[in-house]
């Protein structure tokens, strides 16, 4: 048969917001007037999708729409810091700020709302949603702008600011370094499905199927995203990037010669999305964006051992390299099948 089929798998695990320097971010919160609510914090939106994560969260926190959520300008010389934009790091860490500082700012509100002057209520019987706030087992139901008009008319700005993250001292021994390295742990599997051409050497992923711990999914279909983005990436580097230097120049300066993926190269993806909150944050979530490459180009090699009994250890696993192996392998076999009988 000139073309062969084989599954393989891999899992990995991968550590999220470091702890041998200390890792930290920043946010203040404001539910302002009309009942729009204003975040400020110095994340950066570098295509993961954080602003949409960042909004939806606050949104959920305060009880408002996420299309009433503004964020504010991230120049950090007037925002909070939230640490660097990568590491997986950003819905762990700027995730779990916001959420922090939007309690703050909705606690302040509903003490007002609680109190003498106002409702008169116990404050656990506030309830805010959907740009509403409300008094369980009362008439007592307002916008939540109208909310705002009473805090502001009794003095207070219902606003609130939060640090969230961890010292390096609490987990690293000073001494000899042991600890713990990461504040969170995610895991993955992959399964690739790939299908051999054994005269030509060519390698076609036919399918990934993918099963991630993030911890709590904020938008799903945001983490579906990642992980698919990541396994693309992980095909590239796997089966078609190879980037060259000749006496210190690179010979593949361009695409016709330094291959990417295109859409048709790309595989069905079936994501499984597992929830194992963190139990540090206050959110219970992780994070995947680098997680979900790191299976994917092992359980792509074992499969394609599993199809034609090749090892390929030099990536990217060209169909040159593929080819080679194959007849290394035939010629390996050859020479040890006995011989026929005279």
């Amino acid at each position: 048969m000139a073309r062969k089929r084989g599954r393989g798998m891999a899992v990995c695990w991968y550590g999220i917001a470091r702890t041998a320097p200390a890792d930290r971010a920043a946010a203040w919160v404001e539910i302002d007037d009309g009942g729009s609510v204003k975040v400020v914090t110095g994340v950066t939106e570098i295509g993961a999708g954080i602003l949409t994560v960042v909004a939806q969260i606050v949104a959920h926190e305060i009880g408002v729409k996420p299309e009433d959520v503004v964020i504010g300008d991230n120049d950090t010389a007037r925002a909070p810091g939230p640490g660097h934009a990568g590491g997986s790091r950003q819905t762990y860490m700027v995730g779990n700020v916001v959420a922090l500082a939007s309690r703050e700012a909705r606690k302040r509100l509903v003490e007002v709302m609680a109190g003498a002057g106002a409702w008169d209520v116990d404050a656990e019987l506030i309830h805010t949603g959907n740009g509403e706030v409300w008094a369980e087992g009362t008439n007592h139901r307002i916008s939540m702008g109208e909310a705002v008009d009473i805090a502001k008319k009794r003095g207070v700005v219902p606003v609130g600011s939060a640090s969230f993250g961890i010292d390096a001292a609490a987990r690293l021994d000073p001494v000899d370094g042991s600890g713990r390295p990461w504040q969170a742990y995610v895991f993955g599997c992959q399964v690739a499905e790939v299908e051999v051409d054994t005269i030509t050497g060519e390698v076609q992923v036919l399918g990934i199927w993918a099963a991630h711990d993030v911890g709590r999914a904020v938008n799903p279909q945001g983490v579906e995203g990642q992980i698919e983005g990541g396994i693309v990436q992980a095909l590239g580097q796997g089966l078609m990037e190879d980037y060259k230097l000749e006496s210190g120049r690179t010979s593949t300066s361009g695409f016709a010669r330094y291959i990417l993926p295109t859409s048709l190269d790309v595989p069905q993806v079936n994501s499984i999305i597992i929830e194992d909150p963190d139990p540090i944050g206050p959110l219970g979530v992780k994070g995947v964006g680098e997680l979900s490459l790191v299976p994917t180009i092992p359980a792509i090699m074992n499969a394609i051992y599993d199809a034609v009994g090749v090892r390929i250890t030099d990536l990217p696993a060209t169909p040159e390299k593929v080819l080679i192996a194959i007849r290394n392998k035939e010629r390996q076999g050859s020479h040890m099948a006995p011989q026929a009988a005279e």
